[in-house]
């Protein structure tokens, strides 16, 4: 595997799902897979889970380790390809990425969307020249539009906890102050699409998602009926996708004040057929969700953040037996 990007990069779904359940019984299994290996982590925005659970999971297969965070303490990166460099970017990212190659077998990518042109991001630019300049294995540690080990840790605890063979499973907007990317609800309805649940979403009118990733998945406008019978929540903000409305892409379109109602609260879950609450973190409470759906029996963030960590292994264990 050259690349995980997507979920199609990880193969069969059942096999990866098997796979992660052998690696929770023994997460060291593998450690001599990576022995003499070196994986590099490059990170362009801030990160707590991702950036743990993975440099975890590269420990577990025997990996040696660097992280950096462009942000603090490397040169500012250009990423535009013709310009004149005379701001405050000393380093070409077409020169730094070869020479960051030189150092490690593997390469995991952090790069958010930056929201203002729609085009930049869904072409995915930072991380193909990645691919393109490296000559090495690349993967995704979120990117503009997909954030795959998280939703592959969805999945993973979603199987985890099912209690019937087909699970109705929600992916529902949530209000916020500030316009967020689309990657994990973009990768979230992907491997959702590729897995055995009923999948719906549900938004305001304009939040629509690219259809690229939603698939056949039911769209449903009014969030409580949505909710109905739900087996599974997973609350996620998201600012706007550009589909309906590509004039607006990335921006709020309506004030979060009047949007509290799409707070996921026991009002909602009432509905649902027991449901289990999940979110990526971090959280807002009182945005995203309350404090008592968050802190009942029923919230899964904390296991669904530590199988983070198994998703990671699984991907990586994938790269390394391609080396």
């Amino acid at each position: 595997m050259e690349s995980f990007l997507n979920v199609q990069d990880l193969g069969d779904l059942q096999s990866a799902l098997a796979e992660a359940r052998e690696i929770k019984q023994d997460r060291f299994k593998y450690v001599e897979m990576g022995k003499n290996k070196t994986i590099l982590l490059v990170f362009f925005n801030n990160s707590l889970r991702t950036r743990l659970s993975t440099q975890k999971a590269a420990q577990n297969l025997g990996m040696n380790v660097i992280v950096l965070d462009v942000n603090a303490g490397a040169w500012k990166l250009e990423t535009g390809h013709g310009v004149i460099m005379d701001g405050d970017k000393s380093e070409h990212i077409l020169e730094a990425i070869p020479v960051m190659a030189s150092y490690c077998d593997i390469i995991g990518i952090r790069s958010f969307a930056g929201l203002a042109d729609r085009q930049y991001d869904y072409s995915e630019t930072i991380y193909h020249q990645f691919l393109k300049y490296s000559g090495k294995p690349v993967f995704a540690m979120e990117t503009a539009t997909v954030h795959p080990l998280q939703a592959f840790a969805d999945l993973i605890t979603i199987e985890e906890y099912k209690t019937t063979p087909r699970p109705k499973v929600v992916l529902t907007w949530a209000p916020h102050p500030k316009p967020l990317p689309q990657a994990v609800p973009d990768s979230f309805a992907q491997w959702m699409n590729a897995a055995d649940v009923d999948l719906v979403i549900t938004h305001p009118a304009g939040y629509e998602l690219d259809p690229k990733f939603t698939g056949d998945a039911h769209i449903e406008y009014n969030q409580l009926k949505a909710f109905e019978d739900a087996d599974f929540i997973y609350a996620k903000n998201w600012s706007c996708p550009g589909v309906t409305y590509p004039e607006k892409y990335g921006q709020i379109l309506h004030d979060y004040h009047t949007m509290m109602d799409w707070t996921v609260s026991s009002r909602q879950m009432a509905v649902t057929n027991h449901g289990r609450f999940m979110h990526c973190l971090p959280v807002r409470r009182g945005m995203i969700v309350t404090d008592e759906v968050i802190e009942s029996p029923d919230s899964l963030v904390i296991p669904e953040a530590a199988n983070r960590e198994i998703s990671a292994t699984v991907v990586l264990r994938h790269i390394l037996a391609a080396l």
